[in-house]
């Protein structure tokens, strides 16, 4: 059956009916909300689904029930957990009240994980780790070290503050060896730069500091809360770790980078503005591009990406999504670029991801515990009836 004229609408129309600005139009697209494909007429113009629109007006004009509350705060809506970690406030990312591009001028991602945590002064952990154990690659090395730390400490609830201190710090630096494929001292970017063939204390090692601090945390992603809902059972540190390192792992959070490489390459194939006018009119996301919590752009990138040349067949693709879209690079883009740039290993990116979010999801355990609660949400039931 032929798509009706009328069941499609232009940019600015969508926007009246919305009431909001093009880049929030465009993160609706992004995020699978609003369907659009490539106006007949004009193939560098989109058009945008009118029942999509219509759908998301309603929904922002009507008051709703507390279970639809609920439900649609799950994905990207209100906040549903109490934290003094990490917000976003103003398209700007704060931890602990602290700006993190700020930080990321100064601080190591051990100082920012102390931060997180609520500590200060000097780091506390155990000098004497084993070695990592064996792994085709960083990510298995990874999984493996966690997993057999979180069959083997004690639970986290009821220790004391400083047992875990001392064993946030440890565990830091247990993912960090896994990652390095090696036990090592020093600060955490100088023995990744040193594993990947960068000079400790260069640029490439300052790169890697940079985006390590940047990417620490991010209020409560996938992970950070996967980390939570392990810590409020009284698990094990290691064991909250391990639950937010297997929530990254989806194509959907820390999958991220290698949709970005699947796009550049199409992008290498097709020309950037080809690449992304395919996509635009295939109503297929961009990976690397646009946030629903910054409107604008992405703090986090545009402080990495100042820091260095990105490589020239990825300042296309941007330049093409930004003419095409209007949407800037975000951090995940920023991760990419550097990854490149130094030429570090393919699962660099990952490895950098899950290093660094590693002192988020620890922080989000210990706030948990502290809490006191057990997260046990119910299920709204839509299946056959009964009773």
């Amino acid at each position: 059956m032929p798509t009706r004229t009328e069941d499609w609408i232009g940019a600015e129309e969508a926007r009246a009916r919305l009431g909001v600005r093009p880049q929030t139009l465009y993160a609706y697209v992004s995020r699978g909300r609003v369907q659009t494909r490539a106006d007949a007429a004009d193939p560098r113009r989109s058009l945008y689904r009118a029942s999509d629109i219509d759908a998301l007006a309603q929904k922002k004009s009507r008051s709703r029930k507390v279970s639809d509350v609920a439900a649609g705060a799950i994905a990207w809506g209100e906040p549903v957990l109490a934290s003094a970690i990490t917000t976003v406030s103003g398209g700007r990312l704060y931890y602990r009240g602290r700006e993190a591009v700020a930080l990321a001028e100064t601080e190591t991602l051990e100082s920012v994980a102390r931060l997180l945590r609520g500590g200060h002064g000097a780091a506390l952990k155990r000098t004497e780790r084993p070695e990592p154990p064996p792994g085709a690659d960083m990510r298995a090395r990874a999984f493996a070290a966690l997993a057999a730390r979180a069959g083997a400490d004690p639970p986290a609830l009821g220790r004391h503050p400083l047992a875990l201190a001392v064993e946030a710090a440890t565990l830091l630096d247990v993912m960090t060896d896994a990652i390095a494929g090696q036990v090592g001292g020093g600060a955490i970017h100088n023995r990744l730069a040193l594993a990947w063939g960068q000079g400790p204390g260069g640029p490439g090692a300052d790169l890697i500091r940079r985006i390590l601090v940047l990417m620490a945390d991010h209020e409560l992603n996938p992970s950070a809360f996967a980390a939570r809902v392990a810590a409020s059972t009284g698990a094990s540190l290691s064991a909250a770790a391990l639950a937010g390192l297997a929530t990254l792992s989806g194509p959907r959070h820390g999958g991220a980078p290698a949709a970005i490489l699947a796009l550049l390459a199409e992008a290498e194939q097709l020309g950037a503005r080809g690449a992304v006018a395919a996509r635009l009119a295939e109503e297929r996301v961009l990976p690397g591009f646009g946030h629903p919590l910054y409107p604008e752009v992405d703090p986090r990138a545009e402080a990495m990406l100042e820091r260095f040349d990105p490589p020239p067949a990825l300042a296309e693709l941007a330049r093409a999504v930004e003419d095409y879209a209007g949407l800037k690079p975000n951090v995940d883009f920023a991760l990419v670029a550097v990854s490149l740039a130094l030429k570090l290993p393919a699962d660099a990116p990952f490895a950098l991801f899950a290093v660094a979010r590693c002192a988020g999801w620890i922080a989000h355990a210990i706030e948990q515990l502290q809490s006191g609660g057990l997260i046990r949400p119910r299920a709204r039931y839509v299946g056959v009836e009964v009773g």
